[in-house]
């Protein structure tokens, strides 16, 4: 039983766990304290000032987020001396911070601003030199504006703490103090992974995605284009949130109707292309482990992953499925087999995705991503992204009619649906390469060991006489940590999945931004990724293999999984970076 200790909040007591900090403890007996540098697990560093609290006995106001309870700790969080210095803190952060609000992509989503609200602050009060910094956007998918950052080192923390790479921190001392990478480099020499946890850890408008609508919105416009989109499983388990539905709520039906009245030629579900994605790579897998070659064998779906290992771990590329993303596998079924049948240039057409990651933005202008020719998929925008476009076309979400995926391409398995949570591909895998050696059909689809929200997660399965052994790693801090064991030969593994995001996709770098109280106090992990295992659950077909559109596709154009023209089209190679 965990130990228990009573303390009084505002007067009122409390028994709460022994090992809490005062925050921690309010939010056990529902009071919240505002904060804006703590992510919990993640940045706890006391640093912003607004968690400040008075405790009995104490010397001056304390640090809620950092200061632990003990037996008969008197706490108080709401008294005029505690508001007052919150209001001050706020004015003394506003008076170093480009206060552009009405233009701000944050604005009514940050969170300094809500708190300056809150606590009905005067932004003129402390006036004086500000420091300038140019704008670092060399990157195709982070836009980096210190003019606005608060130094709440959220980014830092999520860099370093939770993904294990620290490609920025805290550089210079005093009021000159900024974030920035080693020797002040842009961040396009470093060896960012684009994985873009730093933009949905900040709390403000520092940070964001590199903004890539105005190209889809001209592509639209353009009679000459045909402008096709496909939006990736997890999109339909988070945009809903842009419009003030709950995290795990299902909008599938509305996001298909949004994207049809904002004037796409054709609206698919890249549900389709997870599953052909499946074929490949289990296929792939198959032969691996029958030759005993290159292995373990590590999923390609994550570009975050990919681009961290060939920077960190360069000597597991040939470890890599050589398949492409299912982004990138869509478009280049996209412009060569459905152009070649309806009789378009691939020149012509021009191909969207809707994404969860910013990573896919790097992705696009990738070598040996151009079957046709051309590139596979023209634009990635984000969950972020699609959202204001729907927002400035005027279209009203929440009272849109569900609509349904086009034709040809609207089929996707539950194999493919749970692909933007982590496990996810491995289980689709699995589902198939299953049956393949057994010979038969499975009894059971759940492999309920590689589900979850943890960071490393092992199984082993005897499959057609021969016992497999896989893992599942979402956040490359964990990566790392696997990889270093697999290298020391502490570990063997045969087939391993790696996400960059924890959590994978439904947490990742493009969905939409939370603030700390839901990021703390919510999992937004399992409620997004819940929307994708009840899709999977409800469909009929629930196996990549059965999926009668791929069918189709390897009976008219591809041959068979793993053919020679299949490999042209649907696979890619990798490149050693290194640091």
């Amino acid at each position: 039983m965990e130990n228990m200790v009573n303390i009084k909040i505002n007067n009122k007591e409390y028994s709460v766990p022994a090992n809490s900090t005062v925050l921690e403890a309010a939010r056990y007996a529902g009071v919240e304290i505002p904060t804006l540098c703590y992510l919990k697990d993640i940045n706890e560093i006391g640093a912003c000032r607004l968690c400040l609290v008075e405790v009995k006995g104490a010397r001056g106001l304390a640090a809620a987020c950092v200061y632990p309870v003990n037996e008969g700790m008197e706490v108080l969080t709401n008294t005029p001396k505690i508001r007052q210095t919150r209001k001050t803190n706020l004015e003394l952060v506003l008076s170093a911070h480009k206060k552009k609000c009405l233009t701000c992509i944050r604005s009514t989503s940050c969170e300094l601003q809500k708190l300056c609200l809150e606590y009905g602050v005067d932004e003129d009060h402390f006036v004086g030199n500000n420091n300038e910094y140019p704008i670092d956007a060399t990157t195709p998918y982070i836009v980096r504006d210190n003019e606005k950052c608060i130094l709440c080192r959220r980014c830092v923390a999520a860099c370093k703490n939770m993904q294990g790479i620290g490609v920025i921190g805290a550089n210079d001392r005093g009021f000159d103090t900024h974030i920035a990478s080693a020797f002040e480099e842009t961040l396009d020499k470093t060896s960012c992974i684009g994985c873009g946890q730093c933009i949905v850890a900040c709390p403000v408008g520092a940070l964001y995605e590199k903004d890539d609508t105005q190209k889809v919105l001209d592509a639209i416009a353009d009679p000459t284009k045909h402008v096709a989109i496909c939006a990736a499983p997890s999109i339909r388990a988070t945009i809903g949130e842009c419009f003030d539905y709950a995290p795990g709520t299902d909008t599938e039906g509305k996001m298909v109707a949004a994207m049809k009245a904002l004037g796409f030629d054709g609206v698919y579900d890249m549900n389709l292309t997870a599953d052909l994605t499946i074929m490949e790579e289990a296929t792939e897998f198959l032969g691996r482990f029958k030759e005993g070659k290159n292995l373990p064998l590590i999923t390609s779906c994550s570009p975050g992953w990919i681009k961290y290992c060939e920077h960190y771990f360069p000597e597991f590329t040939d470890n890599l499925s050589s398949c492409k993303s299912p982004q990138q596998m869509f478009g280049a079924m996209y412009k060569t087999y459905y152009a070649a049948k309806m009789g378009l240039d691939p020149k012509d057409i021009f191909f969207v995705s809707a994404i969860p990651c910013t990573a896919k933005k790097f992705e696009v202008q990738r070598d040996y991503q151009n079957a046709a020719g051309v590139p596979d998929v023209d634009v990635a925008i984000t969950t972020r992204e699609l959202a204001r476009m729907i927002k400035q076309a005027g279209i009203n979400f929440r009272d849109l009619e569900d609509e349904k995926f086009d034709d040809p391409f609207h089929i996707g398995s539950g194999a493919g649906a749970i692909f933007g949570a982590t496990g996810g591909v491995m289980e689709a895998a699995l589902r198939t390469a299953a049956e393949v050696l057994e010979g038969k059909k499975l009894e059971k689809l759940e492999f309920e060991d590689v589900r979850g929200t943890a960071g490393i997660k092992r199984a082993a399965y005897k499959l057609g006489g021969a016992e497999i052994k896989v893992a599942v790693v979402s956040g490359t801090a964990n990566a790392k940590k696997l990889l270093n064991a697999i290298k020391a030969g502490k570990e063997k593994v045969d087939f391993i999945e790696i996400m960059a995001c924890p959590g994978g996709c439904v947490n990742g770098g493009g969905q939409p931004t939370q603030p700390a109280v839901v990021r703390n106090n919510v999992d937004l992990k399992a409620l997004r990724a819940s929307v994708l295992y009840t899709a999977d659950k409800n469909l009929d077909v629930r196996k990549s293999h059965e999926n009668s559109a791929v069918k189709k596709l390897y009976d008219e154009y591809f041959g068979e999984p793993g053919s020679h023209k299949a490999h042209e089209i649907l696979h890619t190679k990798y490149v050693k970076r290194g640091l």
